[in-house]
């Protein structure tokens, strides 16, 4: 039998008001992720869904018209960090908006890996991703970079700093 008391869940209101933030930071606040016009589109924390559509200066080869490294590695990353986010979000579900910003101040990424499988060729790309393990101080997750057509482009594996 177990001594500690079960944590209270963050009322809806309150729920209401950090996925409201969390939209903000990730589409307005990062001025890269606003260059690239990335959207959440699901706050899922088993599987969030981040998109965006390709633009000019998205290019990486302009022969091609195909989506640049960076911008792919930028997707899974902020994606990655979404993940991470919603994860500690729920871990700490008794905690206010301000206690978790104080959190995710400390989070970072630390390690990003990504295999480019095919070209990032579409008009718009999702990416999901999901935490395969969220310790005290690192969590590791996966990710996916998907095209309009469905095809996988990329995938990515990352560590990010917890706390």
């Amino acid at each position: 039998m177990s001594n500690t008391a079960p944590r209270t869940r963050r009322p809806p209101e309150e729920q209401a008001r950090l996925e409201v933030r969390l939209r903000e930071v990730f589409e307005e606040c990062f001025p890269f992720n606003r260059l690239m016009g990335i959207k959440v589109e699901t706050l899922d924390p088993r599987q969030p869904k981040i998109s965006f559509g390709m633009r000019q200066e998205l290019v990486g080869s302009y022969m091609h018209s195909r989506l640049h490294g960076g911008a792919i590695a930028t997707a899974l990353d902020t994606v990655g960090g979404l993940a991470v986010t919603l994860a500690v979000a729920e871990k700490h579900a008794d905690e206010t908006v301000e206690q978790l910003a104080q959190r995710f101040t400390r989070c970072g990424t630390i390690d990003l890996r990504v295999d480019y499988l095919n070209p990032g060729v579409g008009k718009r790309f999702s990416a999901t991703a999901t935490v395969m393990r969220l310790g005290g101080k690192i969590a590791s997750v996966r990710m996916e970079l998907h095209n309009d057509a469905g095809v996988l482009v990329a995938i990515g594996s990352a560590a990010y700093a917890v706390s």
